[in-house]
């Protein structure tokens, strides 16, 4: 699932602004993180370890989006309620159309898996993870991934 192209999305962060991976091409990597829903415990701990290492994932070299199929208005209570000072984008409408293009999306539960994918600046996906529903992810791996981004130059 690596080394092909991310597919584009159009999605509304939790200010109902719309966000898109065209607008990073050619100018930031991305870290690109799908989870199951706002206010679950799981979840929340996985976006609060983000927010705590926020400084080493995103730099001016890189951006952090965090997509669930949770509508734009509760993303932007959880986000409030949380501290979340990084997008979280809003899969609800139509529902989970980015998560089944990024191959994510749980059919039976209606909701995202924990996907993460690292994305260069040239919109090809360098590194790729998905998690099960009650599997949280390991933060370092993403940093591991970033770093090797980085340090080959690939997307630059």
């Amino acid at each position: 699932m690596t080394d092909r192209p991310a597919p584009d999305f159009a999605l509304p962060d939790q200010h109902g602004r719309t966000v898109t991976l065209a607008e990073f091409r050619g100018e930031k990597n991305l870290v690109l993180v799908f989870y199951p829903f706002a206010f679950t415990s799981v979840c929340s701990g996985e976006l609060q370890a983000l927010q705590r290492e926020l400084d080493a994932l995103q730099r001016e070299d890189t951006a952090l989006l965090a997509v669930s199929c949770d509508s734009m208005h509760a993303q932007r209570i959880f986000s409030d309620q949380e501290g979340f000072t990084f997008p979280l984008l809003s899969d609800f409408w139509p529902h989970g159309n980015a998560s089944r293009a990024y191959g994510v999306f749980d059919d039976d539960k209606g909701c995202a898996l924990r996907g993460s994918f690292v994305i260069d600046r040239e919109g090809v996906i360098r590194w790729s993870v998905v998690n099960g529903l009650p599997d949280a992810r390991d933060l370092h791996d993403y940093v591991k991934a970033l770093e090797a981004v980085r340090s080959t130059g690939t997307g630059h």
